[in-house]
């Protein structure tokens, strides 16, 4: 299987299945002498854990990790560092049933069609269960490009059809963990609230969409070709578990826009600084940061798994019906936050050490 790695310096490879003994991930290319905040590490998989809401799945995992390599006395050493997570809480008995199935909108068949095997229990290695090990080196990248003064924040801005209306600069981004719908609008939080919580009783799910700010980024980071900073962006993102559209700037509300309307004038600030009096370009221009807030948006589809029946086939074409059991999100943005801004640390920290080699 290729595919599990992610990075071209600050690179990261993770492994294990979502039912298997483990998680974890290889982390290559971290500069030593990084001081790691282990208890940082651990409130990045609080965040991201299942059962810390009523309205997520109620699979129990503490999601404690252990240090096998690359770290001494709380530094980084230069070397591989290699993390692992135990998985605590597993029921393969809920997945029985899907042994021979394949279930509508799930890697299911396309899995097993590509491999000539798949594990099926709760998708195996195409389980969001993997998401917890890009966490681990996304918690890492963010200790890693705080040096450089850069911020990353992710919220919740729309579940469903409910969606703030306000700009990221009008909201108060450090709130966003204050409610467990993670939308720092806390009246529109109540709603998207409200909105998850009758999906589950009437046994189906919602998506929604994510926004994200990268702040303090320099200028210069990106390539002007096929290493685009917003390309690596939007691949980081769509490797996310159901993530359906990326976006950055202006985006597609841009098409509707004249180039008069949706240029960014460049002004002298008071302290002889360069910057745009508008953002349209989201912080990147002609593929390299600008020195601006960069800022996007994620969308994820619906969880496809449903506590209601569907039609769908077996291995031998015959039709059947499938109705998920077990533990599952109505809606999976609230955490899939910090595994947005886990994908965007890891973008930011490869291409930080990667402009290093740009100039004498």
């Amino acid at each position: 299987m290729a595919g599990n790695s992610f990075g071209e310096i600050f690179r990261v490879t993770t492994f294990g299945e979502s039912h298997g003994k483990a998680i974890g991930v290889v982390i290559d290319g971290c500069p030593s002498a990084l001081k790691i905040d282990l208890e940082f590490i651990q409130h990045e998989l609080d965040r991201r854990k299942p059962g810390q809401s009523a309205i997520t799945t109620q699979r129990k995992e503490s999601d404690t990790f252990e240090i096998l390599s690359g770290v001494f006395e709380e530094r980084t050493l230069g070397s591989p560092i290699a993390i692992i997570i135990k998985n605590e809480d597993q029921k393969p008995e809920d997945y029985t049933h899907l042994k021979e199935t394949y279930r509508p909108s799930h890697a299911d068949f396309t899995y097993e069609l590509k491999y000539g095997t798949r594990d099926y229990r709760g998708g195996g290695r195409a389980s969001a269960r993997e998401t917890a090990a890009r966490v681990i080196a996304g918690a890492i990248a963010k200790q890693f490009i705080k040096h450089s003064g850069i911020e990353i924040a992710a919220f919740v801005s729309s579940v469903g059809s409910i969606k703030s209306e306000k700009d990221y600069k009008e909201l108060d981004l450090t709130q966003t963990d204050t409610n467990i719908v993670r939308c720092p609008d806390a009246d529109v939080a109540d709603k998207m609230i409200e909105l998850i919580q009758l999906t589950r009783t009437q046994g189906d799910t919602i998506g929604g969409i994510i926004t994200c700010v990268i702040k303090g980024c320099p200028i210069g980071l990106g390539e002007p070709v096929f290493d685009k900073l917003h390309a690596d962006l939007g691949k980081a993102m769509l490797s996310i578990n159901a993530v359906h559209g990326f976006e950055y700037g202006s985006g597609f509300s841009g098409t509707q826009k004249f180039g008069s309307e949706n240029n960014d004038l460049f002004y002298s600030t008071p302290e002889s600084k360069i910057e745009t009096r508008t953002n349209f370009s989201g912080g990147i221009q002609g593929g390299i940061s600008n020195g601006m807030d960069i800022y996007f948006n994620v969308a994820f589809k619906p969880v496809a798994t449903l506590m209601q029946a569907q039609s769908s086939v077996d291995k031998q074409g015959h039709e059947v019906e499938v109705k998920g059991k077990g533990r599952h999100d109505p809606c999976v943005v609230p955490r899939a936050v910090p595994i947005v801004e886990a994908m965007a640390a890891l973008v930011i920290a490869d291409h930080l050490l990667r402009h290093r080699t740009t100039q004498l």
